[in-house]
Order: C-alpha cells, then structure tokens, then sequence
C-alpha cells in the first residue's frame, strides 16, 4: 500500500512539471511575440527613412534642375504658380524653338530668385537695333506687335503712319516687335527678316515663341526694349498692327499742356471689365490664373501710350504679379501693384475701337482706329493726306 505522503509528493512533482512546461511554453511564445514585433518595427522605420530619402532626393535633384534649367534656358516658374494646360503647351513650344540658344543670358538676380513666363528677362533678343535710339534720340517711340510672317502688315505701316520721322517738329520712331515662329520654313523665314531688317532697320527680335497665348510675353519684351535699348525717349506707344493711327493728332495731344511726363499711361480706358470665363472664348481665363472676377481699369490693347519711364517699372514688377493671357489687363495689373492710376486721355472720343466705314472728317479728328486690313489703311491714309480739307 503506497503512502498518501508519497502520493501527494508525486501528484505535487507533476504539477510542477506541468506548470513549469506551461511556463516555458509560454516565455517562448512571448519571446517570439516580442522578437516579431521589434522586428516588424525595425523594418518599418528602415523603410520609412529609406522612402523619405529618396523623397527628398527627388526634390532636391529636382530643385537642383529647376534651377540649372533656369539658368540655361531663362523659362521658370515659381513653385508657388500653378500655369493653366494651355500655358504649359505654349512653355513647351517656346523651350523647343528656341533650343539651343544662340547665347546664354546673363544671371539678372539672385541665383535663388523664380522668375515666371512673363518675365521679359527670361528671354533675349536676337536683333536689337540699339543704334536707332542713340542716333535718333525719339521723343516718341511707337512699338508695333505683328507676327514674323505679316510682312504685309509692315509694308503697309512703313508706307502710312509709320513713314516720318518727324512730326510735329519731334523725332518719332517706329518699330516691329516679333517673336519666333514655327513650321517647315523657319529657317527661310528668319533669313528674309534678316534681310527684311538690313533694308529698313525697325525689327526688334526675341526669342519666346510668337502665339496668341504669348502676348503678355510680347508686350513685356516690349517694355524691356524700352527700359533698357531707349531709356532716352520721352514716350512710347504700343499699338497693333491693324491700326489705323493719325499720328499728327497723337503729337499734338502729347504736347499739350498738362499732360503728365512720368507714370503716365491712357488710351481707351476699360472699366470694370468682367474676367471671361467660357472656355470657348478667345479670352478666357480660368480661376486659377486670376482669381477676380472683374480686372483692374486698363487701357484697350489695340494701342495706348505711356511715359518712357514706366516700361523698366513694369518689367520690375511683373515679378510679383501671376502671368495670365490679357496682355492690356496685365498692365492694368502692372499699374495697380505699383499704386499707379491710368489716366484718360484729354478726350476720350480720339481713341476708337472698330469702325463702321470711312469717312475722312472723322478720321482726321481721332487717333485711333482697328481696321478690316492692310488695303484699308492704305487706302483710308492716302485719301485722308489728299489735298483740301478733310471736313
């Protein structure tokens, strides 16, 4: 017969054995537990900091082009400007057509400074005709927009309002601002500018690309050939290429007294012009691009006049305005960032917009007019310069 002690020590022997298997089993399985989930962490901060590398090292490497590109070819945005589609095709373009560049600008600011698309000095000239304004010494320069093609538009300008030199007793200069153009006969083009350009001296060259979409751009090149190629002249006009334009009467206006000879700009004045948002308008803007609803009063860009001294100011201060595709609103734009009024014209009725026939009293009393064609502005200027008086 076994002793009850005994039966108890053994049942109390394997008890201990069954609680120390169970306790072994278990720091085993949290050991394992704790070793899986110090592991799991380990390679989830390896990845982590591996990801945010090479996240920095993209944008850095990215900042590092964006500012080499800058450099080299002159066309950068700020980080902060968000471009519409339309902009970037036109961006495209412009690197395509002007790579590689014949020369390299010069660094124009900090080398941590963004510049956006309408900033004239991203681009340079490739003809200048500097000398015009050393020999000449203009009181008025008229600066004439007109796509590298439209060598009718030029003709037509040089035979009429764009003929004299002198007028009014003031040395008055005419110039065509161009851009590059595109298609199969680039190259055949630019050689018959250039000769274009050896026989009459008035084209002024630059390299962005010449679309519909970049006249903001050609308007700004404009005021940068002003600031700095003919700081001397005392006012300028920027006027299109379809206008009709009685320089005698703009002379006269000019030197009448009380018209101001610094940050002075007028024309048609535009009033609280709504922002057009239909994207099937030639006008359109999206919201992005300019927020507001209504632009600032401007003048109608078939041609306004200015004091020579404002080009370089807005050329200076298109660096802290959002570039958008209404060349006249962004000056407008231009002259409300530098707290500057635009001034209307001693009278208004001498700036006209479209016309509904010709008539020679009236066309020898206004200043502006749009016309149909370049036949017309021939036609209208040489019978209003006929012999007797127009009205």
């Amino acid at each position: 017969m076994v002793d009850p002690e005994t039966v108890v020590r053994v049942k109390w022997f394997k008890r201990q054995l069954v609680d120390k298997s169970i306790h072994q089993k278990k720091s085993f399985f949290h050991f394992w537990f704790q070793f899986l989930l110090l592991l799991c962490l380990v390679l989830f901060v390896l990845f982590y900091t591996l990801s945010s590398s090479s996240r920095w090292e993209s944008f850095s490497l990215h900042k590092h082009y964006q500012r080499w590109f800058s450099r080299t070819n002159q066309i950068n945005l700020p980080p902060a400007y968000k471009v519409h589609p339309k902009h970037k095709v036109i961006l495209n373009e412009i690197q395509q057509t002007t790579s590689p560049p014949s020369t390299v600008l010069p660094t124009v600011a900090p080398t941590d400074a963004y510049y956006h698309q309408a900033y004239a000095r991203n681009y340079h000239f490739t003809m200048e005709n500097t000398e015009v304004c050393k020999t000449m010494n203009p009181f008025l320069v008229l600066m004439v927009p007109v796509a590298p093609h439209n060598v009718a538009a030029r003709d037509a300008i040089r035979q009429t309002w764009g003929n004299n030199s002198l007028v009014q007793g003031k040395v008055v200069l005419t110039l065509f601002m161009l851009g590059l153009s595109s298609g199969a006969d680039v190259e055949q083009l630019q050689e018959r500018l250039k000769q274009e350009n050896l026989q009459h001296h008035d084209l002024i060259q630059s390299d962005f690309r010449d679309t519909y979409l970049n006249l903001t751009i050609k308007t700004m090149v404009i005021m940068d050939w002003l600031a700095t190629r003919c700081p001397t002249a005392a006012y300028a006009m920027k006027i299109d290429s379809d206008m009709f334009l009685n320089i005698d009467n703009l002379l006269i206006m000019l030197q009448k007294p009380g018209i101001p000879k610094t940050n002075y700009l007028t024309g048609m004045l535009m009033w609280n012009r709504p922002v057009v948002r239909s994207k099937n308008s030639k006008w359109y803007v999206s919201e992005e691009l300019y927020p507001d609803s209504t632009y600032p009063t401007y003048t109608l860009g078939m041609g306004y006049v200015f004091s020579n001294d404002l080009p370089g100011k807005y050329v200076e201060i298109s660096k802290s305005i959002k570039p958008f595709n209404i060349e006249d609103a962004y000056i407008g734009m231009c002259m409300k960032k530098l707290g500057l009024e635009v001034t209307s014209p001693p009278d208004p009725s001498q700036f006209r917009a479209y016309n509904t026939g010709y008539n020679r009293c009236e066309y020898s009393k206004v200043i502006t007019y749009i016309l149909g064609s370049s036949q017309e502005l021939v036609k209208y200027w040489t019978d209003l310069k006929k012999p007797g008086p127009p009205c």
